[in-house]
């Protein structure tokens, strides 16, 4: 997969948190997990919005369902990422 470096701001502490969180995979690949994460997040939203359009809002009980299901996948991840297991590819 190509890459391109490019330059971010990042505040001073959470860079010293995140150097410190990402140790032996790298910053670049923290990053590109993290911004995979949330891209995969907002597309998420967006799916749910375009949903509740076409066939109204969700209900409390779908609600506590898909709440659920983000939780136990945040869980494997977090699984996965102590194990060493990780998805994201270097930046």
């Amino acid at each position: 997969m190509a890459t391109k470096k490019v330059t971010v701001t990042i505040p001073e502490d959470l860079l010293d948190e995140i150097r410190a969180e990402a140790a032996e995979r790298g910053l670049s690949a923290y990053v590109a997990e993290a911004l995979r994460f949330k891209r995969d997040r907002d597309r998420m939203r967006e799916l749910v919005d375009w949903l509740q359009e076409e066939h109204g809002p969700v209900t409390e009980n779908e609600h506590a369902a898909a709440v659920a299901e983000l939780e136990e996948l945040d869980a494997e991840h977090e699984r996965r990422r102590a194990s060493g297991k990780h998805t994201g590819e270097a930046a």
